[in-house]
């Protein structure tokens, strides 16, 4: 095959558910009153978005029915207000901490299938009192908050506006209000779903408008919307709890700050490298110089030395990419012969860069692995300048030995691909390294007035990827916030001022659980690591379980049911991992493994989501982060291939892996062991 090299010397130039509610007057043989009007306005500032839905309920009976609201919450949402209009009145709900009813009226304790489908694992219930007069209306207006997620820049707002499940008739109206305000560039935003009334985007906010009337509720709201990603950014939320909703006896305020650097993403093994050869080179930076090696048992060359990146040279080098033909041996060190020379008159202040891409063994040139390495350092050293090389193996047949300790010897990361992954590895690869990484990453506080900040260690922050922060403080302030970290080999940093609040934010009411979730996933990996029967570990155990009472966060320890909060004697006796939630932990197999293992957990419950399983090492550094849809009840699995999230192999030694559900964290220990 005819493999690249692609050589850069870079100068560095500075889901998301809602749904309307349902009125359930018979769970088992499900009865509802029957909605006649969903509105649901969302306010989005800097990815937190207040959602205020209003459904109007008729009981078109000729009984005076009681009933009970139900709502399938966002797992990670909290409810913020509810209020409902009934007998010419308004009537405000108070929402306290004490454990949520969970039983629903009629029955007999069962409850329908289609009701249990489309409230989730996660629903908000509450008891109206007032019963239902016949042909008489219910207004209910619930408000909640929820911090949006995205990737590269991109936003999916979803509201699964489909009520079919409960019911066929149409509604009368069916409305969405969206207003986004962002402190960075709104450059696109589209309803997907449905024809809008109105978009309207000046940059820094966004409106979308839609209704329709007499209509079925079948189809899902689905929103996109792109933000700027050139630069670095970093913004905070916080908010000052009143004594009586604080749960223990530390600081009142919580604050939470997101920083991110986000890009844009974007056959055959050649056409992949090719379409990946293609995308780094119109997506390079001005001031940029590069150049394109490729090989087979013939070494070819774009130009001799690297060249500047500009219109001229982009255009001639997409010419050349389109050239390429797969053929021949496979020379690497021919390739690095001509590769490395180029970067003499590079120097330190420089981030040089060469991404190695190839399918096959060595099969001409220097063939031997550790003679081919030794060549490689001598070109490196007599080039007098630091290289760092990032090598990429597609397919089976390459000398993984050789790949990992080419890169790892010059300060690079390593990585093996299916055949079929080359193109998108590629290019989400590169949008990491365009612009600074920030690896080894810090924090410092001037004043230092904030305590318990999770995650820790901090992760190493990639391009298109968010940080999010959180910790605790006692008093409202402005804080200079200083991140520094390492950016191929260079040290940068980033400054930025925090305001601390003074008050209650209502609309942050999120944060307290963001931050009491981090630190259980912290204090459960300290866990795992010591020997359980331990003091030590014992008294992590009690921490941990005070922190799921507390805040409401289901561990391996604790668990919830409709009766209220069960501690940590009562959910051990149900057996480890066994909770009453539904959800299950059955180990992974092999323990101890090599080279690989697979986790197993049992869903009990109609949960439709995405499960995140996150990997730490015995420092407790998350090493590699899993995913798994899961769609209703059965076991489901997934496969670690020993492998760290920048591809790397996992050194030996114990593991911690953490399920996470939403408001529930299973967790327990494995050994690779080599």
């Amino acid at each position: 095959m005819k493999t690249l090299i692609l050589s850069f010397l870079l100068v560095l130039n500075s889901n998301f558910l809602f749904a309307n509610g349902v009125c359930v007057v018979d769970a088992g043989q499900g009865k509802y009153l029957m909605l006649l009007t969903s509105q649901v306005n969302v306010n989005v500032d800097n990815q937190v978005a207040i959602i205020k839905t209003t459904n109007k309920f008729l009981n078109e009976t000729d009984s005076v029915l009681s009933f009970k609201y139900a709502f399938p919450l966002p797992e990670e949402a909290s409810a913020i207000g509810l209020r409902w209009f009934i007998d010419g009145k308004w009537n405000e709900a108070v929402i306290s901490s004490s454990p949520q009813d969970t039983s629903l009226p009629g029955g007999g304790g069962t409850v329908n299938y289609n009701l249990s489908q489309f409230l989730g694992s996660t629903p908000l219930y509450f008891d109206i009192n007032t019963k239902i007069k016949q042909d008489s209306t219910v207004i209910i207006e619930l408000t909640y908050v929820q911090f949006l997620k995205y990737k590269f820049g991109n936003v999916n707002f979803t509201y699964p506006n489909n009520y079919t499940l409960i019911q066929s008739a149409p509604l009368n109206l069916q409305e969405l209000n969206f207003n986004l305000v962002s402190s960075r560039t709104i450059e696109t935003i589209q309803l997907l779903s449905h024809n809008p009334d109105n978009i309207d985007n000046s940059g820094d906010s966004a409106v979308i408008n839609f209704h329709i009337n007499e209509s079925q509720a079948d189809k899902d709201y689905k929103i996109l919307y792109s933000l700027s990603t050139n630069e670095l950014g970093l913004f905070g939320f916080s908010t000052f709890q009143p004594d009586s909703l604080v749960p223990d006896q530390y600081s009142k305020g919580y604050f939470m700050f997101v920083i991110d650097r986000s890009g844009s993403m974007l056959g055959s093994k050649i056409g992949q490298a090719k379409n990946a050869a293609d995308f780094i080179v119109n997506n390079l930076n001005t001031g940029d110089k590069f150049n394109i090696v490729d090989f087979s048992d013939n070494i070819s060359s774009f130009r001799s030395s690297h060249v500047d990146f500009n219109e001229e040279n982009k255009n001639a080098a997409l010419a050349y990419i389109s050239t390429l033909n797969a053929n021949g041996l496979t020379n690497i060190s021919g390739a690095f012969d001509t590769a490395i020379p180029q970067f003499i008159n590079a120097n330190d202040s420089t981030a040089n860069i060469i991404i190695f891409l190839t399918d096959g063994l060595p099969t001409d040139g220097i063939t031997e692995t550790n003679t081919l390495l030794e060549h490689i350092h001598n070109l490196v050293v007599q080039a007098e300048t630091g290289v760092i090389i990032f090598t990429f193996g597609v397919g089976d047949d390459v000398n993984k030995q050789l790949l990992t300790l080419l890169a790892s010897q010059n300060k690079g990361l390593s990585q093996f691909l299916g055949e079929d992954q080359l193109e998108e590895v590629i290019t989400n690869f590169y949008l990491q390294i365009r612009n600074p990484v920030l690896l080894n990453t810090q924090i410092t506080f001037s004043p230092n007035v904030l305590s318990e900040i999770y995650p820790a260690p901090l992760p190493n922050l990639y391009k298109g990827q968010q940080m999010i922060v959180s910790g605790r403080y006692n008093e409202g302030d402005s804080v200079n916030i200083t991140l520094s970290g390492e950016a191929f080999g260079k040290s940068v940093n980033y400054d930025y001022v925090l305001r601390l609040s003074d008050s209650m934010e209502t609309s942050y009411q999120f944060l307290p659980k963001v931050w009491a979730k981090e630190k259980i996933e912290n204090l459960l990996v300290s866990y795992y690591s010591l020997d359980p029967a331990s003091e030590e570990a014992q008294n992590l155990k009690k921490e941990i379980v005070d922190l799921s009472l507390k805040y409401g966060i289901v561990t391996t320890f604790t668990s919830f049911t409709s009766g209220g909060t069960v501690g940590v004697e009562e959910a051990e006796n149900k057996g480890k991992n066994n909770l009453p939630n539904g959800f299950k932990l059955l180990g992974n197999y092999p323990n101890p493994f090599n080279p690989s293992t697979t986790i197993r957990f049992l869903v009990g419950n109609n949960v439709y989501q995405t499960v995140k399983i996150r990997i730490y090492n015995s420092l407790g550094e998350l090493i590699k982060t899993l995913f798994v849809n899961v769609n209703g009840q059965g076991v489901y699995e997934v496969r670690w291939n020993g492998k760290t999230e920048n591809g790397n192999i996992a050194a030996s030694g114990l593991y911690i892996y953490v399920v996470d559900f939403g408001n529930v964290l299973l967790s327990d220990k494995m050994i690779l062991m080599k």
